[in-house]
């Protein structure tokens, strides 16, 4: 079981604090988010935890994982409004990369499930889930040890 708690709207994307992440996306539209926490490989092997996000501020959905640290693969579902000619395309069967995510894995394996319309028909909705075909993003470590290095301090006329 994973611990939820309420986190912070911002900053924006995965943010590791040492002790656990905090998530936090931007969506005016959204009527309901998940946060997906992915393990194992593709396909068969891809595990998927959702978390639904009911933390928002300023159309900002997020939530705090306390357990949740670097190496961490997640992306997210977005549920709401389906009207591509308003450029509305809210569609939870596809996993989407998160914009202010800082690293991703994987490449992007092309299958129809990728798209939000289906071949034989494009004014059909596609509810093929995309997520064993699509790269996610990782949650990082910000630290970065420096150890014994200095900054040169070399004057500006050297």
């Amino acid at each position: 079981m994973v611990r939820v708690w309420p986190g912070a709207p911002y900053p924006l994307g995965a943010t590791w604090d040492g002790t656990g992440t905090n998530f936090a996306l931007f969506s005016e539209v959204a009527e309901q988010v998940e946060l997906c926490l992915l393990s194992g490989e593709e396909d068969a092997q891809l595990t998927e935890d959702r978390i639904p996000l009911t933390e928002v501020d300023g159309f900002v959905w997020h939530c705090y994982l306390p357990d949740v640290g670097p190496g961490q693969r997640y992306g997210y579902r977005v549920h709401g409004p389906y009207d591509p000619g308003r450029g509305l395309r809210c569609n939870p069967a596809k996993l989407l990369l998160d914009p202010y995510g800082k690293a991703v894995s994987g490449e992007v394996r092309w299958h129809e499930s990728l798209f939000g319309y289906r071949f034989t028909d494009p004014t059909m909705v596609n509810t093929a889930d995309s997520a064993p075909y699509m790269p996610k993003n990782v949650v990082i470590n910000p630290f970065f040890d420096w150890a014994n290095d200095r900054p040169p301090r070399t004057p500006y006329h050297e």
